[in-house]
């Protein structure tokens, strides 16, 4: 393989590493971007819960959400650090090789110029044409000339753009090293404000602990009133089901469906993991199922859907298309909304005022109606379920993941 073609292969593949390059830097950089915007959310929501001038639990739960994002974003900027070092290495290697292949181009460059000095003169070159023994030899050796010629022509060309690819090289890398100790500045200052939270997380655990007695009372009147309503949906979704079967004279178990909802929930399922929040925006707060308590690791929070803590004034709003099931008022947890889809139910809780009522046909994203806007804690909440039939589901495995 000649030289040439040597370094248009080496030059091809420095344009298509830099291309992969480019493309995880543009992920890791979305990350990165998502990261600091929900953390600038979060602070906003944790400005807004510390009017209350009162250590609660959802202060801790919004710190502790932003110290993982936290903790994300560091991880984030060292896996960026950790590209470009890779990327400086490649450049200085193919630095190193380009300005060997040039001193070589320069060498052989060099060589030709001494040959074609030496055979300057025409008659030179006339004679060692003129000198075949046949008139085939002869076209040979003018042929050998011509390509002799545009082969010089080319080293020419050849070194300028060595020269060329290897001044870029040497930007790039001085540039790269620039980006790297901005990152470097930037993992300080993330570092630094995570042990600021982490100090301050300490200290709201404590000031919690100091009156657990009243904040397990409240917990266990929580999980009373989440229990009960619990049951109150199970029974509206039972009532569903033996409408449903009666209306088809269907007598064995399942979820009989009209071609109109079987087609609506087949629907509603393709679409799991692409569902939109059902706030417009806000973070998860407390999460499916059963886990510790953020602050009391000897209590277990039961919990049949997820709770989004979000801005004053923020409107819930319908996942998917569907079918107002019951409008319900509960006692010190204000008011909710059941949505059919199909045999998928949704569930909205926490309004102080609902925009819709039983029988409404609606569509995805439609505002259902304003969330409460807990004063005294100053914050707000929605508590939003999903369950298909008689079983709950875990609404994060549904939703979209910004």
């Amino acid at each position: 393989m000649n030289r040439s073609f040597s370094n248009k292969i080496l030059i091809g593949l420095l344009f298509v590493s830099v291309s992969l390059f480019s493309q995880t830097k543009s992920d890791l950089q979305k990350k990165k971007k998502k990261l600091l915007n929900e953390i600038e959310y979060t602070n906003s929501l944790l400005s807004e819960t510390q009017k209350s001038k009162k250590t609660t639990v959802d202060l801790l739960v919004k710190l502790d959400k932003k110290i993982t994002s936290r903790e994300e974003l560091i991880v984030t900027i060292n896996e960026e650090i950790r590209l470009l070092e890779i990327q400086i290495e490649e450049n200085k290697e193919t630095i190193q090789s380009l300005e060997k292949d040039l001193q070589e181009l320069k060498d052989e460059y060099a060589k030709m110029l001494y040959y074609t000095y030496k055979n300057r003169s025409s008659y030179t070159r006339l004679m060692f044409v003129f000198s075949s023994n046949t008139f085939n030899e002869a076209y040979k050796r003018m042929k050998y000339m011509r390509q002799y010629t545009s082969y010089r022509r080319n080293q020419a060309e050849l070194i300028i753009k060595t020269k060329s690819t290897i001044s870029k090289k040497i930007d790039d890398l001085n540039v790269q090293r620039e980006q790297k100790q901005r990152l470097l500045k930037s993992k300080e200052l993330e570092k630094n404000y995570l042990a600021h939270e982490k100090s301050e997380k300490v200290d709201v655990i404590s000031d919690l602990k100091k009156k657990e007695t009243e904040l397990k009372r409240e917990i266990k009147r929580k999980q009373r009133n989440a229990e009960k309503t619990q049951k109150a949906i199970e029974e509206l979704i039972r009532a569903e089901i033996l409408a449903a079967r009666k209306r088809s004279n269907n007598k064995t178990s399942g979820f009989p469906l009209t071609p109109e909802a079987k087609k609506l929930s087949e629907s509603f399922a393709f679409n799991k993991g692409k569902l939109p929040w059902p706030v417009e925006q806000g973070i998860i707060a407390e999460k499916y199922g059963s886990h510790p308590h953020p602050a009391f690791k000897n209590v277990t929070i039961n919990n049949h859907g997820i709770n989004i803590s979000t801005t004053k004034g923020a409107l819930a709003r319908a996942i998917f298309d569907g079918t107002v099931s019951k409008v319900l008022i509960i006692p010190g947890e204000g008011k909710s909304v059941m949505i059919r889809h199909g045999e998928y139910f949704s569930i909205y809780q926490y309004m102080s005022e609902v925009f819709v009522k039983a029988g409404d046909k609606v569509t995805t994203k439609q505002e259902l109606g304003v969330l409460i806007n807990d004063v005294e804690n100053a914050k707000t909440d929605l508590h939003f379920e999903l369950w298909k039939g008689l079983n709950t589901l875990n609404p994060e495995y549904w939703i979209f993941v910004k």
